[in-house]
Formats: C-alpha cells, structure tokens, sequence
C-alpha cells in the first residue's frame, strides 16, 4: 500500500490524463459541429430522399408552420412541377396564442402568407442561423399592422418568433440556402394556426379570428389541390389566391379588388371541392356549438393548453353562420374562365365552361381525375405532368391530413457557447 502523498501523486497524474483526453476531442473540428454553420450541406440521408422523391438538392421549396401541432415542414417542388413533402421539424417554442400578429410587443407570431428572398437569410444570427419571415406584407400594412425581425431561429426561445433547436435550424436553413441558389427568387412560408380541415375550422369557427382564417383557407385549400404554390395577391385589405386580373386592372391591398378570374380547371376543382367541405363543416359544427371556445396558447404546450380560458364567445349555429360568413371569394368570381395563358390550350371542353351547377362541377373535377395510385392519390395526366405551367388535376382527398415524419424531440434551451460570448 502506497503513502498518502503517493496516492495523492497518482490522483493528480490520472487526473492530468483524462483532462488531456478529454481536450483532445475538443479539437477544432468538433467544435464546428456545434457551431452554426451556413455553408454546412443537408445529410446524406436527406439528399438521398430529396432524390428519389424526383427532386434536385436545388430545385424551389416551400415551408408550411402549422402552430398547433408546433410543426415546420419542408416541401420541394418535383420534376412534375408539384410540390412534395420531403421532411417536417418540431417547432421549439411560439409564443402567443392561435391568432394574427397585430402590433409590436403582442408577443403573436404571425400567421399568413409570406415570401423569404436572399437579403432575409442571417448567417450571423445571434440566435444560430435564421431568417425573416417577411411580416408585415401588404396585408398586415393595409390593417396597420406593426413589428419588425419576426423569424424562425434557433436556440430554443420565442418572442413573437419560431423558434427551432439548433440542429432543426440548420437544416432548415440549409433548405432555404439550396433553393436559392438554385435559382428560386423568394418561396413561400406559408404559417397557419392548423390544418385548416372541416373538422378544425368548426372546431373555432367561434373564435374573432374565424373572418381571417376562413380568408387564407382558400390558399391552404389551393395547395392542396394542386400541390403547387399559390399565387398571392391583395386587393380591398384581404389576401386573393391565384387570381389573374382582367380588363387592364391591377392589386393593390388597399384598392378595389379589379375584375378577376381563376383557372378553368382550378375552379372546377375547388368548386367540386367546397360541396363537400360545407356538408362536412356543417356536421362538425353541430357537434362543437355547445362547446366553449378553445384558445390555443404558444410557448411549448402542445396542442392545448391546460390553462386555456373560454372566451365569451357563443358558437354560432350552422344557419347563422352560412349566412354570416359567406364565401369572400364569391363576389370575385366572373361569369367565364380566362381564355389566355398556357391552361387554355390544354383545358377540356367542361373545363372551359364555368363551373353552373354543383353537378356540372362534380363531373368536370371528377372526369379530369384518372384511377388512383397504390398509395391513395390520384394520377394526373401525361400533359399535366409534362407541362408545369397549367394548373394541375387536384388530388382525390385534399382534406386529408399530410403525413409527419418523427422529428427530433425538443431540447432545454442551452447555456450560450463560449466561443459565441461578446457576439
């Protein structure tokens, strides 16, 4: 048995070693893997799904945030021109509630229709990487909305913003490094409060942001469709999808709405569509209007807080609301489709009737469709997938939920890194 002082010799020595190891793998190398990255690739085995989805590491994306299910996912359009769902990311943490971003401080993330260009991206975020949303656009400035920097960011913590762990970031932010230089201008972040079903928007058909919901759920209803990304318009404070103004008219987001059109196709589509969407709202509404409001609350609880208050709002009964809250893009609608651009040459004669009758619309949409793949969803023709310009055929079930791929669990926030202090 040794003395005390050599004992305590021999302590120090295996100390001195496993502090020596330990540096050892604390090289620079290691260090990089922690730290952000803007230049960092996506994963081999995310490039690999990228490809065999039909799809390029550089070809347009489009991100979607449903709130409620604190979920951002990630799609990329396919050699089809239609877009597919490559990978979703579990939001870190949102604060707020289900609703739209007003003013600075609300403490809201904002909800709508935005596009992230280049100048947006911020490498040398305090926060890891991020972006802008792009909040205000030219809806929330035609209310008088206000605030600025609203992003989707790492390190786990929200003030208006989504914010993602790191490692979630830097995958997202390599998505949107990709498209953009592959060529895409500016995609589309599209932020919902959920999946905008029958189900979910009788579920809050009472809450005081039915109107605007009800409103952006013709571009969520779009996408669905045709799973390419809608284009987005303002005219008379309120957002317009897919809309080509005719007789010389033009958007503007605090002007009349000019005389305007949908595809042929896309409105028989949507029309065949809405039949069945109202038959299903009107039963889900029915089942909730006993039912106090429910009020969704940001931060990590997920999907309802248990804390939630109803608000003294009374459902409103499905006569009372059919005739309440009409359809906002009825009025917009003119008697005959757009006879220019690349869908009249390849739109079938019902299709280039507008749509008179339920039953005309039902047909005209169920004709385009040809017999269902394996895996549920409808085939589109040769010219409809050859040519991306028109407006595809709709999938059989838009309504359907998308699936989620299991995402990383959320982590703690974590202590600020050394090498980032004074930054």
């Amino acid at each position: 048995m040794g003395t005390p002082t050599h004992m305590k010799s021999r302590f120090f020595l295996v100390s001195a070693f496993l502090a020596a190891l330990a540096l050892s793998g604390c090289n620079e190398s290691s260090i990089n893997d922690f730290a952000p990255n803007p230049n960092k690739p996506l994963p081999a085995a995310l490039v690999q799904k990228i490809k065999a989805k039909g799809m390029s590491v550089g070809a347009p994306i489009m991100m979607r945030i449903i709130k409620d299910e604190h979920i951002l996912e990630i799609w990329k359009q396919k050699t089809s021109g239609r877009y597919d769902l490559v990978t979703a990311y579990n939001i870190c943490a949102w604060s707020g509630k289900l609703g739209q971003k007003k003013k600075e401080g609300d403490r809201q993330a904002p909800e709508g229709f935005y596009t992230v260009r280049p100048a947006q991206l911020n490498p040398n975020s305090k926060y890891f990487l991020s972006f802008d949303t792009g909040f205000p656009n030219a809806y929330d400035r035609s209310h008088g909305y206000t605030g600025a920097n609203l992003m989707v960011h790492g390190a786990c913590s929200s003030a208006g913003c989504y914010s993602m762990t790191d490692a979630s970031v830097q995958e997202i932010f390599a998505f949107a490094r990709d498209a953009l230089k592959g060529g895409q201008d500016g995609f589309m972040l599209q932020a919902l409060p959920f999946r905008m079903t029958a189900e979910k928007m009788a579920f809050y058909a009472g809450d005081a942001n039915f109107p605007f919901w009800k409103m952006i759920k013709e571009g969520y209803d779009q996408f669905e469709l045709t799973r390419q990304v809608p284009k987005v318009d303002f005219c008379e404070k309120k957002y317009v999808f897919n809309r080509t103004a005719v007789n010389g008219g033009t958007f503007n987001a605090s002007a009349a709405c000019p005389p305007s059109e949908l595809p042929a196709t896309l409105a028989s589509a949507e029309a065949a569509y809405q039949i069945k969407y109202e038959a299903a709202f009107a039963a889900a509404l029915k089942k909730y209007e006993s039912l106090p409001v429910p009020v969704v609350m940001g931060g990590k609880s997920r999907p309802l807080d248990k804390k939630w208050k109803p608000a003294p709002v009374s459902m409103p009964s499905t006569m009372a609301f059919a005739a309440a809250a009409p359809r906002v893009t009825a009025p917009m609608m003119s008697k005959a489709p757009v006879k220019d651009g690349p869908e009249a040459a390849t739109a079938t004669a019902a299709a280039d009737q507008a749509p008179q009758s339920p039953a005309v619309a039902v047909a005209a949409a169920t004709a385009a469709l040809s017999p269902s793949k394996p895996d549920g969803k409808a085939s589109v023709s040769l010219a409809a997938k050859e040519d991306a310009a028109i407006v595809p055929v709709p999938v059989a079930n838009p309504n359907a939920a998308v699936p989620v791929e299991p995402a990383a669990p959320a982590v703690p926030p974590k202590k600020k890194r050394w090498w980032l202090l004074g930054n």
